[in-house]
């Protein structure tokens, strides 16, 4: 952090940086130097993912928002935010005791409202969830850390909109051959899987006698997955003119959450309820 500028919650701290430096991309050699300092540009990066506030919104003390969205958009197209979250997702696991790659996942879609920026070409309307929006399509392993992410307009049915997912998935976790899903999955899509990308989907199925709400085997991890990322504001609804975008967001929102959760090293814990009493 700049030592002329106050910090933000969303501001990386010194372990967290020396995690994702050494993954960006090496400094131009030729024309002149960076003005700003790389760390300033991802905190500014993962101010709007967080606060969910405009690019021209960007607080005065952040680099120029056109400097932050230039490196934003560079880094998207050099793969960066892939090869962040294949590092930390290594990392991550291990802390967790787990082997660097995932043999099984989850897999989940969550439909949300797009705004006035979002096109009609990439949006839709899902009868079901009853949102006129986009549809995100996401790939975890059992920690629920993030795999791989798909955006699609909200009118895709899940067992559609998932067979991309399902690629990018084999792609960039080609030890992970097993998938759990829920109903919206089933059918046709098992066929495929299995064919196609050489990936079993287990169906975990809502029970018969279950009334009100209920934790399901496997589900709950993608779910709390989900429940992650939509704390990132920016999130909240699809604000982005087009689904790549979108996507590069969803992984911002990832690798802050995966890079919290290598340097603190042990599961986060709610705060400590506390009582009042008025006399």
């Amino acid at each position: 952090m700049a030592p002329s500028r106050r910090g933000y919650p969303s501001d990386l701290t010194d372990r967290q940086w020396a995690l994702i430096e050494p993954l960006l991309p090496e400094p131009a050699t030729e024309g002149r130097r960076e003005k700003h300092p790389r760390r300033e540009v991802v905190n500014a990066i993962l101010y709007v993912v967080r606060s969910g506030c405009p690019w021209r919104y960007l607080p005065a003390d952040l680099p120029p928002w056109q400097t932050v969205y230039w490196y934003f958009a560079r880094w998207e197209q050099a793969g960066v935010t892939e090869a962040l979250l294949a590092v930390l997702r290594v990392k991550a696991r291990a802390v967790q005791n787990r082997g660097p790659e995932p043999s099984a996942g989850i897999i989940d879609s969550q439909s949300v409202k797009g705004a006035d920026t979002v096109g009609c070409d990439s949006r839709g309307y899902d009868a079901g969830k009853k949102i006129n929006g986009r549809k995100r399509f996401i790939v975890t392993d059992t920690l629920g850390l993030l795999v791989t992410v798909w955006v699609l307009a909200a009118s895709w049915q899940d067992r559609d909109g998932a067979k991309g997912a399902l690629v990018a998935a084999s792609l960039a976790a080609p030890s992970m051959r097993h998938l759990f899903a829920d109903s919206g999955f089933a059918g046709r899509l098992v066929d495929w899987a299995r064919d196609t990308v050489n990936t079993t989907i287990e169906i975990v199925r809502k029970p018969a006698e279950q009334q009100g709400f209920a934790v399901h085997p496997r589900r709950w991890v993608v779910e709390r997955t989900l429940a992650w990322l939509t704390a990132h504001r920016r999130l909240a609804r699809d604000y982005e003119r087009i689904p790549e975008v979108s996507e590069a967001i969803i992984r911002w929102a990832a690798i802050a959450g995966m890079a919290r959760r290598i340097t603190r090293g042990t599961p986060a814990r709610r705060q400590t309820r506390r009582t009042f009493t008025w006399t």
